[in-house]
């Protein structure tokens, strides 16, 4: 078969699963609505004042939320019914949606207003965002996860290509409050598509994590996964420098362009088609360089498009910038987002995505704020050239922090632990536990075994161990005991069952190198205190994990 075609057979892959494919869709629609609605918003500021920084914060506005909330939201994804979550996220956001539409109508809008309202659609966008992202690993395979992503940027960027080119023309001619109208009617469809939506999706015999803990949980996760922490790193880098053309481009349009409301619908639609373009492209460029490699080409793309937006005084120039920006910007994302995906197990995705979204887009925020001060002071072509030295910058960056290499790794539940049989009768809330295991090692295995136990560590302690100990025995230096706690029964059977199958090659190079009778020594132990009534409180009512 010709090569190109099993390329975009595979790029395709994921329409030809129907719930994907009915959400892809009707997400479709409610993406068009929203342009239309961004298009009316940043209009709308340049109409109601002559402030740069104020129509640089309509972009914040609208990422600040992700930044600020999007952990929360993460651990609502994980330990919520995603679909539920995804229907009240858009239904909250109809509500706000329909509400602006009523105040811009009835000429109510002032700058801070308006703000405010984009600063509620952020926030339900941030409620929405870590479910729909983790649930598209529930609407196709796992092979197919790279190809779902790209085709989610395809479709936003569809309707980018064409959306704010309408959205301008809707604004000039009819005004903001119909471009708020349409953008409120725009979230039906999903809202249909969800309801009937119905997930396979396994359920947890174990008890919900309170959300403190949950959100502690996905802290600690991604601080033991460093090559995660480094995606999340450049994507900060990337929002924040490569914000400035979306969040100024509405001065773009106005003062270098000379242009309305439609020169800057087509300069966002040029944006949008090139990063159509990019999606298409990224799964070919991704068989063909590394992710580093992708990530410093779209640094570099973008720095030129900012370049080119600072200099350019015709559409057609500044067009052909913003294709450019629009291609690196999706690659470049959606690179970010698929790797934060293959990186990470079910259990916490929604809270990893949420972190790397809260970076993304808080580097966004940052960056739209920053920006827009040095426009208001020096300009708008100047604040384009700072940042395109920014993101030369974030290019040098990955010479010290570099992205982690495309693989893919099983991680699906291992599912070989089984709960042990103890002799107390032991409530969820019992504890702490405590855990030791024995092992027995010759001195010429030590350097293996050390380097297999610093895996071990941060594998322990990443899936919520506490004090974790490696101690060796001085009277029998063979002996090595490894040592940690968790806080609660419940919570040592969480830790167990989040082991996955990419997890268990450290189990068995333990295992073999384990030089005593039968396997590793395994030892339970519940800490009791010295007030003896106290400890009976602890153990009367037995064990209930349902």
């Amino acid at each position: 078969m010709d090569e190109t075609l099993k390329t975009r057979q595979s790029a395709l892959a994921p329409l030809s699963h129907r719930t994907f494919r009915a959400v892809w869709l009707a997400s479709l629609v409610s993406n068009f609505g929203g342009l239309i609605q961004s298009v009316g918003s940043a209009w709308l500021m340049t109409d109601i004042t002559t402030s740069s920084d104020m129509v640089a914060l309509v972009q914040a506005s609208t990422t600040l939320p992700v930044m600020l909330f999007s952990l929360a939201s993460g651990a609502i994804a994980d330990n919520f019914d995603r679909r539920r979550v995804l229907l009240v996220a858009q239904g909250f956001m109809l509500v706000v949606s329909v509400s602006l539409a009523v105040c811009a109508w009835f000429g109510l809008i002032t700058p801070w207003s308006l703000l405010a309202f984009t600063f509620l659609i952020g926030c339900g966008t941030a409620l929405n965002s870590p479910s729909w992202q983790a649930s598209v690993g529930d609407m196709v395979p796992r092979d197919h996860l790279p190809a779902a992503v790209a085709l989610n940027s395809v479709g936003f960027n569809l309707t980018r290509s064409v959306g704010p080119a309408i959205g301008g023309a809707i604004v000039a001619a009819l005004g903001a409050a119909a471009a708020f109208i349409i953008n409120a009617l725009s979230y039906i469809p999903l809202l249909i598509v969800l309801a009937r939506w119905k997930p396979n999706v396994a359920r947890s015999t174990l008890p919900r994590e309170t959300l403190g803990r949950a959100m502690t949980a996905g802290l600690r996760y991604i601080a033991m996964s460093p090559h995660i922490e480094i995606v999340l790193f450049r994507a900060f880098l990337f929002g924040l420098t490569a914000i400035v053309v979306l969040a100024l481009l509405p001065l773009v349009a106005r003062d270098l362009l000379k242009g309305a409301a439609f020169t800057y619908g087509v300069a966002l639609g040029c944006f949008g088609a090139g990063a159509v373009c990019g999606a298409f492209i990224v799964g070919r460029v991704r068989h063909k360089l590394s992710n580093e490699a992708i990530v410093r080409l779209a640094f570099a793309g973008f720095a030129l498009c900012s370049i080119i937006c600072a200099y350019g005084t015709q559409i057609w120039v500044t067009g052909f910038g913003l294709l450019l920006g629009g291609a690196c910007w999706v690659m470049a994302l959606s690179l970010f987002n698929v790797t934060v995906q293959l990186s990470t197990p079910r259990w916490v995705v929604g809270r990893a995505l949420a972190l790397y979204q809260a970076s993304a887009f808080g580097g966004m925020a940052a960056g739209s704020w920053i920006w827009g001060v040095i426009a208001e002071s020096q300009g708008v072509a100047v604040a384009l050239l700072y940042a395109a030295g920014g993101m030369l910058v974030g290019l040098l960056a990955g010479f010290r922090f570099p992205m982690p290499a495309q693989q893919v790794l099983n991680l699906d539940p291992l599912n070989r632990w089984k709960q042990p049989n103890v002799a107390l009768d032991l409530r969820p809330q019992s504890g702490p536990i405590f855990i030791m295991i024995e092992y027995v090692i010759r001195e010429a295995d030590l350097p293996a075994f050390m380097d297999a136990m610093a895996e071990r560590r941060r594998i322990r302690l990443r899936d919520g161990a506490r004090q974790w100990e490696l101690m060796r025995d001085l009277e029998n230096p063979e002996i090595w005991r490894e040592t940690y706690h968790t806080p609660t029964w419940v919570e040592y059977v969480r830790h167990n069952q989040r082991a996955t199958h990419a997890d268990a090659m450290i189990g068995e190079t333990l295992r073999a190198l384990h030089a005593g009778p039968g396997g590793p020594k395994v030892q339970r132990m519940v800490v009791r205190p010295t007030d003896w009534t106290e400890a009976l409180q602890q153990i009367k009512q037995p064990v209930d994990l349902h």
